[in-house]
C-alpha cells in the first residue's frame, strides 16, 4: 500500500452526525473528497440533505445521503443505522460530532434539569449513537469510532477571556466533553480485541461566524493561542481523514487536540 492509498476512503461507509454544521461541513467535505460513502445525519433535514447533494455532485459520489436524525431518540437512531447497514452492507466509521448544551449559566444557577440537559447533549448522546453502531462493527469484526470532544474536556475555561462579551462556557459542556474522551478510551480498550478502534478529537477555539463579529472577544481568544489565531473549519480536514482512514489503523484510544497549542500552556 503506497502512502497515497493510505488515506483512500473509497468503499468505507462513514456516518457523521451534525455533518452539515459549522465544523461538520468541513469534515464532511474532506471525507467525501477522499471517496467515502457518506451519510450526513442531523435534525435539520433540509440542511443535511442539501449538504449531501452538494457533496455528491461536487465529488461525483455514488453514495452521499442524509436521513432525518435525532441524537436524543434511541429508536430513531437504531432505525437509521439499520437502514444504512442494509443499504451498504457495512458501518465502517462513526463520527459523533453533533451535540447540544441547553442553557448557558453559572454553576450555582443550574437547576437539575438544566444541568442534565447539557450532559444529555454531550456524553449521553454520544453513548446512544455509539451503542447503535457497535453491534454492526462487532459482527463485521472491524470498526472505527471518532468522537468530537473539546479542549474544555481537557482544561478549564479561562473566564477572563469572555469578559462582558456575553459569551460564556458552561460547566456541563466541559464535564460532558471530558466524559466523551473517557468513553473513547473505554471503547478502545474493551472493543479493540473485536477489531474496533476509537479516538477523539478535541477542537480548540473555533468560534462560528456570528461569534467572530465580537472583535474584542476574538482578540482575547487569539492572545491565548500560541499560534495567535482562532481555528477555521478547514483545520479539521486533515485530522478527520487521517483518523477515518487506514493511515491511522494502529492509532487507538487517543485524544488529539487541534487547538493551535491552547492546551500546551
Amino acid at each position: 500500500m503506497n502512502s497515497h492509498s493510505l488515506f483512500d476512503l473509497r468503499g468505507k461507509t462513514i456516518i457523521i452526525t451534525g455533518g452539515a454544521g459549522y465544523l461538520g461541513s468541513a469534515m464532511s467535505d474532506a471525507l467525501a473528497s477522499y471517496g467515502a460513502e457518506l451519510f450526513i445525519l442531523g435534525q435539520n433535514t433540509q440542511k443535511n440533505k442539501a449538504k449531501a447533494e452538494e457533496l455528491k455532485d461536487k465529488y461525483a459520489r455514488s453514495v452521499c445521503e442524509s436521513y432525518p436524525f435525532d441524537i436524543t431518540d434511541t429508536k430513531l437512531i437504531q432505525k437509521v443505522f439499520r437502514t444504512i447497514q442494509e443499504k451498504t452492507g457495512r458501518i465502517d466509521v462513526l463520527i459523533n460530532n453533533a451535540y447540544f448544551i441547553g442553557n448557558v449559566q453559572s454553576l450555582e444557577d443550574y437547576t437539575t434539569d438544566a444541568w442534565n440537559q447539557g450532559i444529555d447533549g454531550t456524553i449521553n448522546s454520544a453513548f446512544r449513537v455509539t451503542q447503535a453502531a457497535i453491534p454492526y462493527m462487532v459482527q463485521q469484526k472491524s470498526g472505527n469510532i471518532i468522537n468530537i470532544a473539546s479542549m474544555y474536556g481537557l482544561v478549564s475555561p479561562d473566564m477572563s477571556i469572555y469578559g462582558n462579551s456575553g459569551e460564556n462556557n458552561p460547566a456541563n459542556y466541559g464535564v460532558g466533553k471530558a466524559a466523551v474522551i473517557q468513553l473513547t478510551k473505554y471503547i478502545a480498550c474493551v472493543y479493540g480485541e473485536k477489531g474496533i478502534r476509537s479516538n477523539s478529537i478535541s477542537p480548540g477555539p473555533f468560534p462560528n461566524k456570528e461569534t467572530q463579529k465580537m472583535e474584542g472577544f476574538i482578540h482575547n481568544l487569539e492572545k491565548k493561542v500560541p499560534l495567535k489565531r482562532i481555528g477555521e473549519p478547514e483545520d479539521l480536514k486533515g485530522i478527520i481523514v487521517f483518523l477515518a482512514s487506514d493511515a491511522s489503523k494502529y492509532v487507538n484510544g487517543q485524544n488529539i487536540a487541534v487547538d493551535g497549542g491552547w492546551t500546551a500552556w
